[in-house]
């Protein structure tokens, strides 16, 4: 793949075999700079890490980046219920930058010292009916953009 301009990226993600910071601690350790990162903020948060502290561990690994926030309360909801993933999604867990309670602040100033040249993508499982895809897409989109910009 490399070869041909491509290369490989593993999303680690809520309810597949990489989903917990020590999850993706393993999947480094046992592959090389060949195998990128696809970062998911949310999938991460969710999953009990420290967003910034495990995009800092892994920002010269990451090849591509989802920019997913969190609703902390329906996060823990979900914990205390034991609910599915679907369930989860359902119930408004994930939402998109600047909506929930990752510090994307830290997250692009990590990625900025990295030097990270790739695509931010603005995210969220939510149910549009709740959450009208158009108006939270650009909601998310402005809080990265005026991260990414910076002041003045």
């Amino acid at each position: 793949l490399a070869k041909s301009g491509v290369r490989l990226g593993y999303h680690h993600h809520m309810g597949a075999y990489v989903e917990a910071p020590a999850d993706v601690d393993q999947l480094m350790e046992v592959t090389g700079d060949e195998v990128g990162l696809l970062f998911d903020s949310g999938h991460m948060t969710f999953a009990g890490g420290d967003a910034a502290v495990v995009l800092r561990k892994y920002a010269s690994r990451v090849c591509h980046v989802h920019c997913k926030d969190v609703r902390p309360s329906v996060i823990k909801l979900a914990r205390n219920r034991n609910w599915s993933f679907l369930e989860s999604v359902i119930n408004g867990a994930f939402t998109v930058p600047g909506d929930g309670g990752v510090d994307f602040s830290a997250l692009i100033g990590i990625l900025r010292e990295g030097g990270y040249r790739g695509w931010l993508v603005v995210e969220a499982e939510q149910d549009p009916v709740v959450a009208p895809a158009y108006a939270y897409a650009k909601k998310g989109y402005d809080h990265l953009a005026a991260l990414v910009k910076g002041p003045g």
